[in-house]
């Protein structure tokens, strides 16, 4: 599903030389869908073209792109019975989900140190690999890694609990470490492009604001921070939709100081990721191995929590 369709570069686009398109990487214009919703004199100042030349550009791209094609909800429909769905491990978490993770959409984790949320991202791994019978996709995982937790020892006991070959799992997760934001975006990029070879319906991002954080420090910095988390998130629903992969992305909280009802902690990235996220799950500790797995937010599901256990063998009931 979604993979006869044609992906077109903005090198196809006319005018467009290495040196321009270089420019226009640069400022942030890596795609088609970019550069049919930028303006002539956005354009123009970003890669030193004239406006007219801008303007060319812009009428070609939203023809490659088709900006305004309305589908009908019937069409919807018929695309939504394609939705897969991977298990979490735990059935009581898969109901609250409604039956899993859901592909076509970005899930974001969020919660304290030690929540579990690198546990769940390391489960999702194994058990997309497995059939659909058992909760599976069939398929293979990629795994942004921006803080270095990615464990493949603990990947061999999660695949030992469901009797597979430890070795094998681990050849069909494809990792790779991110050093900053900008490396981290460009990691998704590659990960379009590998998906035209790798079969795959799981992308992780683990962590995905931990960069930002540390890069755009302050409330002068906050505009471009807000705006390349925005590109991000939408570059990672992109991938979704195009391979009919769910992308999880675990976040983590900040202490809202100002608080004095309810939960002090607020996820760090605001309103771009939340709204821009499909389902939102905060995570949090209960005695001993078990966690607490609240549902925050969906398009057509109610709120609740639901009880798991973290275990050698990795998410259960």
């Amino acid at each position: 599903m979604g993979k006869e369709v044609e992906i077109h570069t903005i090198d196809d686009l006319p005018g467009v030389g290495p040196a321009t398109a270089e420019k226009l990487r640069d400022a942030g214009y890596t795609d088609i869908m970019s550069i049919a919703v930028a303006s002539p004199k956005e354009l123009a100042d970003a890669a030193e073209i004239g406006e007219s030349t801008g303007a060319k550009m812009i009428f070609q791209a939203r023809k490659l792109a088709n900006v305004g094609n309305f589908e009908t909800g019937a069409t919807l429909l018929e695309k939504r019975q394609h939705v897969g769905r991977i298990s979490t491990g735990s059935k009581i978490f898969d109901e609250l989900l409604g039956g899993g993770f859901e592909t076509q959409s970005i899930i974001e984790l969020f919660g304290e140190f030690g929540s579990s949320k690198t546990q769940i991202a390391h489960q999702l791994c194994v058990n997309v690999q497995l059939p659909k019978e058992k909760g599976g996709m069939e398929s293979d995982a990629f795994f942004i890694d921006t803080e270095n937790t990615f464990r493949p020892e603990r990947i061999v006991q999660m695949a030992e609990a469901h009797d597979l070959d430890p070795d094998k799992v681990l050849e069909r997760i494809h990792v790779a470490r991110a050093y900053n934001s900008n490396h981290q975006m460009l990691l998704v990029e590659k990960v379009l492009e590998l998906s035209k070879e790798v079969p795959s319906s799981l992308l992780i991002v683990d962590s995905l604001t931990a960069h930002f954080r540390a890069e755009y420090v302050g409330r002068g910095a906050l505009a471009d921070r807000q705006q390349k988390l925005n590109k991000h998130m939408h570059d990672l629903l992109r991938w979704g939709d195009l391979n009919n992969g769910a992308v999880c992305v675990t976040n983590q909280v900040s202490a809202k100081p100002d608080a004095f009802f309810g939960d002090p902690t607020r996820p760090i990235g605001g309103h771009i990721v939340g709204h821009t996220a499909t389902f939102r799950i905060y995570l949090r500790k209960s005695k001993g191995p078990k966690r607490i797995a609240r549902l925050i937010d969906s398009p057509h599901l109610p709120e609740g929590e639901a009880v798991f256990m973290v275990s050698e063998q990795g998410i259960r009931d």
